[in-house]
């Protein structure tokens, strides 16, 4: 079980700098309220100078959490820091979930969940393919490849601008995951089932790309790690072309499920009512 106070509700949280576009708080105080669970689940604003010693008050208990999130920039400091770091976070060195237990502080990242429980919920059978291509080789591509090589996919090309950085990944994932720059995509994407973008292009209005997607193998799956806006150019270039697309918006979610867990003891579902509240929040803002 995951520490809390005697006598208190269990206190979780979100930590990142900045931290006010965070919708973690949104998510959990859904689950929250929606399972009629006592606990809170608040954004906490930390910058990358303050965050070991806001890492020894949650150690010490002074900070009266029992657990919580980590996004950008830390989370590859929280892994450093914590006592007990899985193999997942091992792996990727960097967490984004942390609880204590038994005196320590224990971490995993659960963004590779997400990635593949989002695609397991709305494109079942999305693993069963021999060919993956994932575009970009930054931080949100690490999580991404680990899972879907976990899934059984014999060959994942990662394709980057830099083609030193895709081939530090696939130093770190081992011989399935092969290295290329841009020039290559064409050349990969021949009979590949699944395409994923994990860079930034275009996200929020920024520039993107124009992909031919028709190399692809017939009814092969697009999908996007950024999710505003929901249907991102590149999942519109997918569409447009006849391919099935999975937007961002799931990852998200999905990844949530495993810390909400370990905080409040009740493993919470991804629904309609969730989905539909976020993308909500996502058209005010």
């Amino acid at each position: 079980m995951v520490e809390k106070r005697e006598n208190t509700a269990p206190a979780a949280f979100v930590t990142g700098w900045p931290i006010k576009h965070s919708r973690s708080p949104i998510i959990h105080r859904h689950w929250l309220k929606q399972n009629g669970l006592a606990g809170t689940y608040d954004a906490v604003a930390v910058s990358e100078e303050d965050f070991a010693s806001f890492i020894a008050e949650l150690k010490d208990g002074s900070r009266g959490f029992c657990g919580g999130n980590v996004t950008i920039p830390h989370k590859e400091i929280a892994f450093r820091l914590s006592d007990r770091p899985d193999d997942l976070a091992q792996e990727l060195g960097a967490a984004n979930t942390l609880w204590l237990q038994d005196g320590q502080l224990h971490a995993t990242n659960t963004d590779g969940y997400g990635f593949a429980a989002n695609l397991d919920t709305c494109h079942p059978g999305w693993d069963k393919v021999d060919r993956a291509v994932i575009l970009g080789a930054g931080g949100a591509s690490r999580a991404v490849i680990q899972a879907v090589r976990d899934r059984g996919v014999n060959e994942i090309h990662v394709v980057n601008r830099t083609v030193s950085r895709a081939e530090e990944l696939a130093d770190r994932f081992g011989q399935r995951i092969h290295a290329h720059g841009l020039p290559a995509l064409p050349e990969v994407m021949a009979g590949a089932g699944l395409f994923v973008n994990t860079t930034s292009l275009g996200m929020d209005g920024k520039e993107s790309a124009v992909i031919d997607f028709s190399r692809l193998k017939t009814g092969a799956l697009v999908t996007d790690i950024v999710y505003v806006p929901l249907e991102t150019p590149i999942l519109k270039q997918a569409h447009e072309q006849g391919y099935p697309t999975a937007d961002g918006l799931g990852m998200l979610l999905h990844q949530a499920v495993p810390g909400f867990e370990k905080w409040f003891g009740h493993r919470p579902t991804v629904d309609t009512a969730l989905r539909e509240l976020i993308i909500r929040d996502i058209q005010a803002t």
